[in-house]
Formats: C-alpha cells, structure tokens, sequence
C-alpha cells in the first residue's frame, strides 16, 4: 500500500482525478490492464506469467469486440467456443484462458482497486464477473493430457520404478558388471520424478548440486 493509503492497482494510482480523456474507452481499458500488472507484480508473480495473463485478456477482448464493462457470459461462451473448434484448444489450455479473464473481472470488480467506480462515471455501467463454473472447463481429470503424452498413473509410475530395481538385482545376480549402470538409471528415474526435472536438467546434474539434509542424518 503506497503512502497515499492506495492498494497497487488501484484506479486513482493510473487515472487523474478530473482530467477528462480524449479516448475515454482505450484510456480506461490500458488503465486497467497497467493496474492489473501492478497488482499482480506487486504479488511477486513473475514478469513472464504476467505477460501471458495481459495477453489472454487482450485476446478475449479483440474475440468480444466489447470493452471490459460491456462483458457478458456470452462473450466467454463464444469465445470459448472458437477456441475448442477454430483452434484446436486442449482442455487444458482452455482452462488456463478462462481462468486469465475470470482474474481480470475478479481484480475490475474488487471494491478495494476502485474501477466499478470509475466505469460508473465514464460510462455509466461498470465490469461483472463473466467466467463462472458453470460456463468455464472443469479440471474433471487427474490428467487431461492427450492419450500418446499422458502422464503415468501412480501404478503405472510404482511398477516402473519396482521393474528399476529389480533390473539392479537381476543384473548383479548373475555376477555381471553392469549392475551399477543399471542401479544408476533407477536413481535417476527417481530423482527426476521427486524433484519435477525436465530432461535437459536432469542430464545436467551434478554432484555439486547434491548437498547435505540436516534433517535426514541417516543418508549421510
């Protein structure tokens, strides 16, 4: 909250209090989205994610043809719509463009930043919440992934990792040396699942990266 008792965001922080605007529509609305970047900045939220949030609403807005006091759930189900059978949208991926314009009306509609208010004295109507539960995807799945890039199942990730070790023990059964190639690859398996590594990250591992757990004494 700045010295002026205003929260990050707040209308008063991006519009002059009694400066009219030449283009009240486009001022308001990138007034909205610079606040909007505050807020979430000011949340510690990463630039990049900030970004992809700007440009979804950006898009929703282009697809509405309407500014965001003019929004109904009709646009989102339009919207919505092009995207699952114009351009192939996953689940998924839908989910996270609904929910980009769901926080958008969630921060427009706060009392605390002020735009209701300031969209009742330009235009005589102010944002509502359009994206509602019962008009945006549902996360109704452990995995909603296509079928050939599925993740495992937890019996599917318990029998890999059992079929791992089992490798170890036949290999050094039967006297053979590969046994430590093999016990190395089922660590690796591991680590990279417990850990959440992408490919690259786990093929750049390194001992230096492993270090002491004052916690688990008993590994060493």
């Amino acid at each position: 909250m700045g010295g002026d008792g205003l929260v990050p965001g707040s209308a008063r922080l991006h519009l002059i209090d009694g400066l009219p605007l030449l283009r009240p529509d486009e001022q308001v609305f990138e007034a909205m989205i610079k606040g909007w970047r505050n807020q979430q900045l000011a949340r510690n939220l990463s630039p990049g994610y900030v970004d992809d949030q700007e440009r979804m609403v950006r898009a929703f807005t282009r697809h509405a043809d309407a500014m965001p006091w003019q929004w109904t759930p009709q646009h989102v189900d339009e919207w919505s719509a092009d995207l699952r059978a114009v351009h192939g949208c996953v689940r998924s991926t839908l989910r996270n463009y609904q929910g980009s314009v769901r926080q958008f009306c969630d921060f427009l509609t706060n009392p605390a930043y002020g735009w209701s208010d300031e969209c009742l004295r330009h235009f005589g109507t102010h944002p509502v919440q359009v994206v509602y539960d019962w008009n945006a995807a549902t996360h109704a799945d452990e995995a909603e992934g296509e079928p050939e890039r599925r993740a495992f199942t937890r019996p599917e990730l318990e029998a890999f990792f059992d079929h791992a070790d089992e490798e170890v023990l036949r290999v050094r059964g039967k006297g053979r040396k590969g046994w430590l190639p093999a016990f190395r690859d089922a660590t690796l398996f591991k680590v990279a699942y417990a850990y959440g590594l992408r490919r690259n990250e786990t093929r750049m591992l390194d001992l230096t990266d492993f270090g002491r757990n004052p916690e688990g004494r008993e590994f060493g």
